[in-house]
């Protein structure tokens, strides 16, 4: 811990505990700053102001320092610990919740979209070429059969010694055969990676629309003429998560509908049809968000409402492609930064108002 300053008198509370507890995690994995930078691929003056309390880290990193604290010791953390530092990071977060901040969190994400945009153009590109190829060699093999069919057919007259001369064509029919499946098998995965780089280009154009509305630090301008604003359906099983999130989207002027099932939110878009996103919960009893999320991509009535997961889960490749799958088109973690969600919200009540008035 030589390398770390001690921390400033400056720091707020919630700031300076949190820096604490995650000074405490790091005493225990027992090597330098700028090791553990080099091991996790991050920049030491990063990470050392992260556990002085001058930067708040994203909940990913405290998540990799969990998984290295247990793998050091041998024994899982517990999970009153983790949720211990969960409560250190909402309460640095409520303190040092800025449109700054905000940002971070919003280029991260557009980061991580842009990243699967690019790979997938990659793969595209790759399994273009192995598609081009397999439909050269499959021409090339008919062009081969069809001059043997011919020649056997202009022969008929002399089948006997063409029968002992002629090529055995089973072979070629086989390969030829067998390139076709594989020219299927690649045509659906280059169809499955330009789908994953359209959606992950859409992810990239609604995250710089929403960053824009954070940057300008208000909401995007609506249309001049007078109109009827939508509601936004909010859907979590916990009152206290429902009442932080209707405190926050408040100042947006828009009728917020809270439930606290998805029975109760499938009723409540039977009730209304107005509703500009929708903001799910994931972990739900009796029926989860993405089980939510399939019901409502169903039904023709409520299929094209935006919806956002909300996840205290962490925000991971695996859960954020099972979100998208589901149907969901965008995501914000837990505790939530309130300039970012409101900007996610503004900026899909933004697209509602523009498709009215198509």
């Amino acid at each position: 811990m030589g390398e770390l300053r001690p921390l400033g008198d400056d720091l707020n509370e919630a700031s300076r505990a949190l820096a604490e507890a995650l000074r405490e995690l790091f005493e225990g994995l027992r090597v330098s700053v700028r090791r553990y930078a080099a091991r996790r691929q991050r920049d030491p003056g990063t990470f050392s102001r992260y556990l002085n309390g001058t930067r708040l880290p994203p909940w990913q990193v405290i998540n990799d320092l969990f998984a290295d604290v247990a793998e050091h010791r041998g024994t899982a953390v517990t999970t009153e610990a983790i949720e211990f530092v969960r409560g250190l990071y909402g309460s640095a977060v409520d303190a040092a919740s800025s449109p700054k901040h905000a940002v971070e969190i919003l280029e991260q994400q557009l980061a991580a979209a842009d990243r699967v945009s690019r790979r997938s153009s990659v793969r595209g590109d790759v399994l273009g070429d192995a598609l081009l190829d397999r439909t050269e060699r499959i021409a090339d093999l008919e062009t081969r059969l069809n001059q043997l069919e011919a020649d056997r057919i202009a022969e008929r007259r002399r089948a006997d010694e063409l029968a002992a001369a002629r090529p055995d064509i089973s072979d070629l029919l086989q390969e030829r055969n067998t390139l076709r499946l594989e020219v299927e098998r690649l045509g659906a995965d280059l169809r499955e990676a330009q789908a994953r780089r359209a959606a992950a280009e859409d992810r990239c154009d609604l995250l710089e629309r929403q960053l824009e509305a954070v940057e300008a630090a208000h909401v995007p301008a609506q249309p001049a003429v007078t109109q009827a604003m939508p509601k936004i359906l909010i859907v979590d099983d916990q009152p206290n998560n429902l009442l932080a999130m209707t405190a926050v989207l408040a100042t947006l002027d828009q009728e917020l509908v809270t439930v606290s099932s998805g029975r109760e939110a499938l009723k409540a878009l039977l009730d209304y049809n107005d509703f500009a996103v929708i903001i799910l919960d994931v972990q739900m009893p009796e029926m989860d968000g993405y089980e939510t999320c399939a019901h409502i991509k169903r039904r023709p009535r409520n299929r094209d409402i935006p919806i956002i997961f909300l996840t205290a889960m962490g925000v991971d490749s695996e859960h954020s492609a099972r979100g998208y799958a589901a149907g969901a088109v965008d995501y914000i973690s837990k505790p939530f930064d309130p300039w970012a969600l409101r900007a996610k919200v503004a900026v899909f009540t933004s697209i509602y108002l523009e498709r009215q008035n198509y």
